[in-house]
């Protein structure tokens, strides 16, 4: 009678902390990847933008020697960081919040940190697909990366990643979701022309040079170049991205609001 009792009832005990993380992580990666308008700037816009400045021979570029992709790709590639890991978590993030979706999983099993985690470990594998599209065009059209800068690249990637997703849930913990829809869209446009990341910060003009370096943006853009083009990665990347993580962390934990 128990063992029959027990098969008709199975125990509604939670699922381990692992499994439910990786469904979440799922959840996370299925909902930007089927998205359309999170698939156009995650994956869409970045390639587009690798291929028409690659071909634009029109549109002139100081690359310091090297050919125009080898130039170019490193920036695409944090560029795609930034679409993922800041304004797609920033705004998929605080509509969840402002629908209850954040109160409510969080009283779940899966908890808060959980929760946390899944969104994170989903950006990554967001990021993966990005990083596998836009490295597969790239090498299509000629790119050719110093195989000694793999290992400072992914690095350069992880901390570009922590900064933004640091800076993507302080805005939408603290604002309401129509204003992190509109705040996110503009700080991306605005770091993607004037942040250091397509071009670099030397070739911007005037006093902006000398800002792009000390963003998030510039940072991750010279990391990747530096990396991809010569197979060193700059101290100074590494301190400016880690610092802003820091301090986005920090403001993060303290003001986010999850309803």
């Amino acid at each position: 009678m128990s063992t029959t009792s027990t098969a008709a009832h199975p125990d509604p005990a939670a699922a381990a902390p692992w499994r439910r993380v990786l469904a979440q992580t799922l959840f996370e990666t299925r909902a930007i990847l089927r998205n359309g308008e999170q698939l156009l700037l995650a994956i869409v816009i970045p390639v587009i933008a690798l291929i028409g400045l690659t071909r634009a021979t029109f549109v002139e570029l100081d690359t310091g020697g090297a050919s125009r992709i080898d130039f170019l790709t490193p920036g695409v590639l944090a560029l795609a960081v930034m679409s993922s890991a800041f304004t797609s978590q920033a705004i998929a993030t605080a509509f969840d919040r402002r629908n209850g979706v954040l109160r409510l999983l969080a009283t779940t099993p899966l908890g808060r940190g959980g929760l946390l985690v899944g969104k994170i470990s989903g950006v990554l594998l967001v990021e993966v697909v990005q990083v596998t599209v836009i490295t597969l065009t790239a090498l299509s059209l000629g790119w050719q990366p110093d195989p000694a800068g793999t290992l400072p690249a992914l690095i350069c990637l992880v901390l570009g990643t922590a900064a933004f997703t640091a800076l993507a849930l302080l805005l939408a913990g603290t604002l309401r979701a129509e204003a992190v829809l509109a705040v996110a869209n503009l700080v991306w446009l605005l770091l993607a022309v004037a942040g250091g990341v397509v071009l670099p910060a030397d070739q911007l003009p005037g006093p902006m040079a000398h800002l792009a370096l000390l963003l998030p943006s510039g940072a991750l853009g010279e990391g990747l170049r530096s990396a991809m083009l010569h197979g060193t990665l700059p101290p100074w990347s590494v301190i400016v991205l880690l610092g802003w993580t820091a301090a986005l962390g920090w403001g993060a934990r303290r003001l986010f609001r999850w309803h």
